[in-house]
């Protein structure tokens, strides 16, 4: 792996010129912003009982389907289009590092953009001047899960790329992923037949898997080892299969 610095630095260059890369960011930005001033505008109202930061991060899923696939579409899929992964394969190195150096490009790139919503706060903060609107607990606890989920959902929107030589393709693979994930799962606890008596254990697997109650106890400061490793190993599936569906592209083309 002693060239996979290199990749990762020259990776987050490309994406820091990349056109998708900035609307990825315009997009984010006001959605969040406009998510965010719809969370004060309620509480301005009346009274809530959760913290603006825990109803903030209720909706995270919504920039996640857009932002993802932008940041990571183009990152294998364009390389295949283009012939230069073949050439950059013929260096002296791997394809995991060219995997993974993409992989951890797109995954800085989407801590960065989340990170700029820290500022919704800081601003709430200095003007509101009411330290009742920043609950730490909630707001760190919500921005752990940022980053941990994100390990999963930039690993996907990776493999979405290795797929395809197209990369509108590879960011539908990607938003199907993202959404089978997120929503899918949710969509599939609400089935009636999950409750019969042997329907239990793939019941106990889908609550596992359930991203909006992992969600709600990071908030509550619950962080439970059992989601880290849905999330870890989830990852690492999900980066292997993009390994070997680069090697297996590059052996029949």
């Amino acid at each position: 792996m002693k060239h996979f610095p290199t990749i990762l630095s020259h990776e987050i260059r490309m994406l820091l010129v990349s056109a998708s890369t900035y609307i990825a960011a315009v997009l984010f930005l006001a959605v969040m912003g406009f998510i965010f001033s719809g969370v004060l505008e309620n509480y301005s109202a009346a009274p809530q009982e959760t913290s603006p930061a825990a109803v903030f991060f209720q909706l995270f899923w919504l920039p996640v389907f857009f932002m993802v696939p932008l940041l990571t579409m183009k990152c294998l899929a364009e390389e295949r289009r283009l012939g230069t992964l073949e050439t950059l394969l013929t260096a002296p190195v791997s394809t995991a590092e060219v995997v993974l150096g993409k992989y951890f490009a797109a995954y800085f790139l989407y801590l960065l953009l989340w990170a700029s919503t820290g500022g919704f706060f800081y601003i709430l903060h200095r003007f509101a001047g009411d330290a009742r609107f920043i609950d730490l607990g909630p707001l760190m606890g919500g921005y752990l899960f940022i980053a941990v989920s994100g390990l999963l959902y930039v690993a996907l929107g990776v493999f979405a790329s290795s797929l395809s030589r197209n990369q509108a393709v590879a960011g539908i693979v990607a938003f199907t992923l993202l959404f089978a994930v997120i929503i899918g799962l949710r969509f599939v606890s609400t089935l009636e037949v999950l409750n019969l008596a042997s329907m239990e254990q793939l019941r106990a697997a889908v609550d596992y898997t359930m991203v909006f109650h992992h969600l709600d106890d990071f908030t509550r400061g619950v962080v439970d080892t059992r989601q880290l490793l849905f999330y870890v190993s989830g990852t690492v599936l999900a980066l292997i299969f993009s390994i070997l569906g680069v090697e297996a592209k590059l052996i029949h083309s």
